[in-house]
């Protein structure tokens, strides 16, 4: 007899076309429903609370009196909660992200009792190959999702395990028609059937076993209170099945018993049977790049920095970090960070990033000037601090300002050795803006902000300080000079900035070269929130006519272009339609290169005048393709620049088309084997490869559409997405920043470690300018800082740093690392200041293994895409 587990559940959008605080008042209203039903009913044994503890933290916020009676539905195991804090996206949220997700999701349900070990993703737009790992990292060896698979990835099964590149595995109970297929059941007997057959003959089919499940829930669903009455019917309408109310742990049980099923590995993003609209990760980019900034602020400079002040006997503010963290992990939910949502849930959305932001960037403050101001400094000197966030020593041409009242000063370490500086800006500071009580007593005299540029070497993870002596000598110049032609040259390119704002690169070391790099792309969008959806037929505008406004500047360290180009394009679909170029997009590029390194670094202003297309920035290789690298959470994946089922998607009536419209993290890249190049990123997280020969990286800069969901698209045949609603604000009128960089190198992407060159782009040398004066006071430490410092090195130079931080539960420090290589390699550090045993440890920082340990370093070796970590 066939079994049926119906699991009782809702599926919690905390906001949508709906705000946070909508959603809030009715989960208030549902919970009281849930806990009665569960409370007072004997035959109601399970209730399945979305998996996320989000809502119970938004539940609490109105109800804290009810914090007993969840803890005890908890414990009785009737109230199912966890794993995730919110369910998180896989494609554009970071390996950290998710990690921190699941280690608080599993903090907030141990106050409870036990999390639920099930990766439960149900709605999630695709699923990343590295989320087997990141769940084994937590013990959880259960996965339940919906988007993405097909029979391409090897079975036609909805039951089958799921690996990633090192071996780790999870058990998949797919949901083939979704989560809500037993959405509000109806009594008519007519009606349920004609409902559940349709249900059962795609179940059955892809069903391993006799045991299938009707998942009674869907989006802000209340109980269903009348479930015992449709049991029976159900019981009456299919004599020959079994109902019985359920939780997702069962099926496992028994799925686990078959000793036959499919091992599938790599992503799932297939939209066939469903839709995880692949080209949705430019939507709303302002929101996107903001998330980029700070996951990259967050796990690259705040964790290892405050992780640097604690070993310098400071404390390490988890309650801070963990607010930011819930803060951005809000925002990490697939309609939030997919950006299909409502103008005013956007709103909320940019506005929980600006303060993620300014929490991180203040205590980054914090921390930088905690240290700084203990430094033992007997000459009286103003300071300046430069601190090295990776593993290693890094020779680094540094930009920062200084503020002070000296004309001319000299740069001296703290061993009395002169540094030589270069000059690059100055600016005349209201003295009110330091310190309001300057003014207060009557001083108006002004302070010089200078921007200077240095060349020095800082130590691995940790820092080095300098002291700002006053000098008698004039005041320097400012040193980047106009140059007389649109030609500059560092030790590794020649570049050319070409009349329409593009450049022309030459590589010095192999003599390779690109042409017409950063030429613009535009085309219009006659898509929704979720997907791109081009003009059937429509020309591409491209900037190569335009007649760009050009500056080249150059010093000893490096060279500084700026190219404003002004494109002419139709103000909307009917303009553009009727070949009109009424309006503008301008993007004004300021282009940083130091002269001894290989990393061309790239910043976009843009100004957008127009509505509905789209802005792409194309890097042209040279590198004919069949397949692109880029990087996903701790690992590096290969993809197709043609999907081959784009032959028969329309044929095999897939849910959209398989464009190769791809998410990266941190880089993308082409490579012929013998040379490279890149792209890193730290704003934009989209990219397509383009052209003739497949050789042309199309990096996207922004959609542009006004409206959440659309039917009928030219690639997204059929009903809307999500809903016909207005969106002005997505049409993203007015400015945007982006930053990324290009980097053409030797070898593979994975011989050449542009893994490590994306981690040192995204982790910048960090500075802090100590002067007597303060508008926020602080009392002396006690502590005394060393005038330079290194906690910890890497004895190999074969993986990349994801973070380090303090633990959760211990006073010890945790690293993490991975290796985005296509080689197995090792990881090794030695610990500068280590005392006692190097563990080991799991994603859930639980020990897996003691480590020995030599004069303070230890190693453990990494398979490729692999994620590791130790405490210390």
């Amino acid at each position: 007899m066939k079994k049926v587990h119906i699991v009782p559940h809702m599926h919690w959008d905390r906001e949508w076309y709906f705000s946070t605080e909508e959603s809030r008042i009715l989960l208030v209203n549902n919970m009281e429903e849930i806990m009665e039903k569960l409370e007072n009913d004997l035959d109601y044994p399970y209730y399945v609370l979305d998996g996320q503890t989000s809502i119970l933290e938004d539940y609490f916020a109105v109800k804290p009196e009810n914090r007993e009676r969840v803890r005890h539905l908890v414990q009785a195991g009737k109230l199912i909660i966890g794993p995730w804090y919110t369910q998180t996206d896989e494609m554009v949220v970071g390996g950290e992200s998710i990690v921190r997700n699941l280690l608080y999701g599993h903090k907030d349900s141990q106050e409870f009792g036990v999390p639920m070990k099930i990766g439960y993703l149900p709605d999630s737009f695709g699923q990343s190959s590295q989320m087997p790992q990141i769940f084994n990292g937590f013990d959880i060896q259960y996965s339940i999702f919906w988007r993405g698979t097909s029979e391409r990835h090897g079975t036609d099964k909805t039951e089958f395990y799921w690996e990633s590149d090192d071996g780790s595995r999870v058990l998949v109970q797919l949901f083939p028609l979704g989560y809500a297929i037993g959405k509000y059941l109806p009594e008519d007997e007519e009606a349920l059937t004609k409902r559940i057959d349709k249900y059962f003959s795609v179940l059955d089919r892809g069903a391993t076993t006799d045991h299938i499940i009707l998942p009674n829930g869907h989006d802000q669903m209340p109980i269903q209170k009348n479930i015992d009455v449709i049991i029976n019917k159900l019981q009456h309408l299919y004599p020959d099945r079994e109902f019985f109310l359920s939780r997702y742990e069962n099926i496992f049980h028994e799925l686990e018993k078959n000793e036959d099923l499919s091992v599938l590995s790599g992503e799932f993003l297939d939209g066939k049977y469903m839709r995880v609209h692949r080209s949705i990760f430019s939507t709303r980019m302002d929101i996107k790049a903001a998330n980029t900034r700070i996951e990259n602020k967050l796990t690259n400079v705040l964790e290892p920095l405050a992780s640097i002040a604690h070993s310098l006997g400071f404390e390490y503010h988890h309650g801070l970090i963990e607010l930011i963290w819930k803060e951005i992990m809000k925002n990490h939910a697939h309609d939030s960070i997919g950006c299909c949502c409502s103008d005013k849930v956007h709103r909320e959305i940019l506005n929980r990033f600006f303060i993620a932001e300014e929490k991180t960037d203040q205590l980054i403050e914090f921390y930088k000037r905690k240290i700084t101001d203990s430094i033992k400094n007997e000459s009286g000197d103003d300071l300046l601090t430069a601190f090295n966030l990776l593993p290693y020593e890094r020779e680094e041409v540094v930009t920062t300002k200084v503020v002070s009242k000296l004309n001319a000063f000299t740069l001296v370490d703290m061993d009395g050795t002169a540094i030589p500086y270069e000059v690059i800006g100055k600016e005349i500071l209201d003295p009110g803006l330091i310190d309001r009580q300057i003014v207060h007593y009557g001083n108006y005299d002004p302070f010089y902000e200078y921007s200077i540029q240095w060349k020095d070497t800082v130590p691995a993870m940790g820092y080095k300080a300098y002291r700002i002596k006053g000098t008698s000598h004039e005041a320097a110049e400012i040193s980047l000079k106009e140059t007389d032609t649109h030609e500059v040259e560092t030790d590794i390119y020649r570049l050319r900035v070409q009349a329409n704002g593009t450049l022309h690169i030459k590589d010095k070391r192999d003599g390779s070269e690109m042409d017409q790099v950063l030429l613009l792309e535009n085309g219009g969008d006659d898509g929704d929130e979720y997907d791109y959806s081009p003009l059937e037929g429509e020309k591409l505008i491209y900037s190569d006519q335009t007649a760009a406004n050009i500056s080249l500047r150059q010093n000893r360290y490096g060279v500084d272009l700026e190219m404003d180009v002004e494109l002419n394009v139709p103000k909307d679909l009917d303009s553009r339609k009727a070949g009109k170029l009424d309006s503008t997009v301008s993007v004004t590029w300021h282009v940083t290169i130091p002269h001894h390194q290989p990393v061309i670094q790239i910043s976009a202003t843009i100004d957008n005048e127009a509505k509905d297309h789209r802005l792409r920035a194309l890097i042209p290789t040279g590198i004919a393709s069949s397949i692109s690298w880029s990087d996903n959470q701790f690992g590096l994946i290969q993809r197709d620049v043609v999907d081959g089922a784009m032959r028969v998607w329309e044929k095999e009536d897939w849910d959209e088309r398989p464009d190769s419209i791809y998410p990266m993290l941190s880089f993308v890249g082409l490579t012929d084997g013998d040379r490279g190049v890149s792209v890193l990123t730290n704003s934009t997280r989209e990219y397509e490869i383009i052209g003739g020969s497949f050789d042309t990286m199309a990096v996207t800069l922004f959609r542009s559409v006004g409206v959440l969901g659309k039917e009928e698209l030219v690639r997204r045949p059929g009903r809307p997405s999500g809903i016909k609603l207005p969106t002005p604000d997505s049409q993203m009128i007015g400015k945007l920043q982006l930053d990324f960089a290009l980097v053409m190198h030797k070898g593979s992407l994975s011989q050449a470690k542009v893994g490590r060159m994306a981690k040192e782009y995204t982790t910048p040398i960090q500075t802090y300018n100590k002067i007597p004066f303060n508008a926020m006071k602080l009392n002396s430490s006690g502590i005394v800082t060393p005038t330079v410092y290194s906690l910890l090195e890497e004895t190999s130079a074969d993986v990349v740093l994801s973070t380090l931080k303090k633990a959760e539960e211990e006073n010890r420090l945790l690293i993490r690392f991975y290796n985005p290589t296509e080689e197995e390699v090792e990881g090794s550090f030695r610990f500068h200041y280590q005392e006692g045993q190097i563990d080991e440890v799991k994603l859930n920082e639980e020990p897996i293994q003691p480590l020995e340990s030599q004069n303070s370093e230890a190693a453990v070796t990494l398979k490729p895409n692999q994620v590791k970590a130790m405490l210390f």
